[in-house]
């Protein structure tokens, strides 16, 4: 693969994996696993508390839509420059920048006096959450190989199962001790003591230097200060992120302001823009923000595209089950919580199965996976129309939805891991925010498309006939996603096949 060249001092670590003991490995891996827990908790615990801060900051309903869109633009749209950020100025710094800036921002939103300063503050989350995450997964790779990568991102996936599990209980416990006007702020609050620790331990488990500094520059060459700014590639940074805050505003405001729909045509010129920048800053001789020639690793490639559609589908699925069980089946909120658990904990225990066997079996570990989501969302259908017609108890969703916990754990970071496997070091960081982004932009428009399949549904039929189109619109999603995966296997044979010709 052509790259282009890479910013002064070389992106070789001297605290890289093969240099690190095995157990200073381990201890920056639980740093890590901590953090994105903190940032994981955070997101589902607001899920639970949105009617409690509506009735106690007298919010409105765009307020409240902000509470969530906001957290998720500012995320999305730092995640790829805070990536390349990290590859070169080096990642346990500005990973603990991001555990400092969410940490003071939970403290700012567990005070919030009314509305806009907890949407401000959320906002500030979501950059502390977009610094931090690919710095996990740069570090992941960069301290990690082989088999114990697959290990790694497989307890990164039982963090994320844990997370999803433990945050709506946790959510209505704080808010059932704290009251109206207490509880929704402990749930902001909880997240203070786990970031004070994440830092704390950082400092001491990080190798050092935490931040990455250039050597005297040479006799007529620019400033260190013009150097990292040059490395940092700033204009690139800026059309990325604006082209990725034009996806993302439609489909979480669009509702409140319909011309933001015009925004996405400005997306793909930007888009567009931003490609032509990267082409000729390398040519230049300068480090563009993104290596594009890594797209042309097919399992990068892939892997991007399988993990885009898995989350513009599945990502639904909570959302369709919290709405029918409340709306539909006329049950509570906490009661419609305790259908997400058992896939929960099965995630958790599926991601660290499948994390210790995808160095062996590759991308069918992937398949196996997107083959339970298919199988969860059929019997998850038929226990929706089978319990209208009074054939079956709503409880057996329990049961079906465990098949897209399972999968959930086997798609997620196994795909993380071999999307990955192949991506130069120098571009680590970069590169697992682009797969991040792509996650964020398949969640946000894959809730936007399906909820509208499901109101409209809803129109002319019941709550079961509306979910279960809902099912089957992300069914086909996931094919797709099944047909991309299917595709990189048969790449990885042909592939395995010339190696062994020559």
């Amino acid at each position: 693969m052509t790259r282009p060249p890479a910013p002064s001092p070389p992106e070789t670590d001297p605290n890289d994996g093969g240099t690190v003991p095995n157990a200073v490995r381990w201890r920056i891996l639980a740093v890590l696993l901590t953090a994105i827990f903190m940032t994981l908790i955070g997101v589902s615990i607001v899920n639970v508390a949105l009617p409690s801060i509506q009735t106690a900051l007298d919010a409105s309903r765009s307020d409240i839509q902000w509470v969530l869109s906001g957290y998720a633009l500012t995320f999305g749209v730092v995640l790829v420059a805070a990536g390349r950020a990290g590859d070169i100025m080096g990642r346990g710094g500005l990973f603990l920048l991001g555990a400092g800036i969410f940490t003071l921002s939970s403290v700012a939103a567990g005070l919030a006096p009314d509305a806009d300063w907890l949407n401000a503050a959320r906002l500030s989350q979501g950059i502390g959450s977009g610094l931090l995450n690919p710095q996990g997964i740069g570090m992941i790779q960069q301290y990690f190989r082989g088999a114990e990568r697959g290990r790694a991102f497989g307890y990164f996936g039982t963090a994320v199962g844990f997370s999803v599990a433990i945050g709506p209980v946790l959510g209505g416990f704080l808010i059932e001790i704290g009251g109206l006007e207490l509880g929704w702020r402990l749930t902001f609050l909880v997240n203070v003591p786990i970031g004070i620790a994440t830092i704390i331990l950082g400092l001491l488990w990080f190798p050092k230097p935490l931040i990455r500094r250039s050597g005297a520059p040479q006799a007529g060459a620019p400033g260190r200060a013009a150097r990292m700014l040059r490395a940092l590639d700033p204009v690139g940074s800026a059309l990325l992120g604006l082209a990725v805050l034009a996806v993302l505003l439609p489909f979480v405001e669009a509702r409140e302001t319909p011309l933001t729909w015009l925004l996405l045509p400005a997306s793909a010129l930007l888009f567009f823009l931003w490609v032509r920048w990267e082409r000729r800053y390398a040519r230049l001789g300068g480090s563009p923000m993104v290596d594009l020639e890594i797209f042309s690793t097919a399992s990068f490639t892939n892997g991007i595209v399988i993990m885009t559609l898995y989350f513009l589908g599945m990502t639904s699925i909570w959302v369709l089950v919290a709405l029918y069980i409340q709306e539909g089946a006329g049950m509570s909120a906490l009661e419609s919580g305790l259908f997400g658990i058992p896939a929960a904990l099965l995630s958790a225990y599926a991601a660290d199965w499948a994390g210790r066997r995808v160095h062996r079996y590759g991308r069918k570990v992937v398949i196996g996976g997107l083959l339970l989501a298919l199988v969860g969302l059929a019997t998850s259908s038929g226990v929706v129309l089978l319990y209208e017609q009074g054939h079956l108890s709503i409880w057996w969703l329990l049961l079906s939805l465990s098949f897209i916990g399972l999968a959930q754990g086997s798609v997620i970071s196994p795909n993380q891991a071999l999307t990955l496997e192949d991506v130069p070091l120098d571009y680590a960081g970069s590169s697992g925010a682009i797969m991040q982004t792509g996650q964020r932009i398949g969640t946000s428009v894959g809730i936007a498309i399906i909820t509208a399949a499901v109101f409209g549904t809803l129109t002319t039929s019941s709550w079961s006939m509306a979910v279960s189109v809902g099912f089957g619109v992300i069914g086909l999603v996931v094919a797709l996603a099944l047909g991309v995966a299917f595709k990189d296997l048969r790449d990885r044979d042909g592939s395995s096949r010339v190696r062994l010709a020559d």
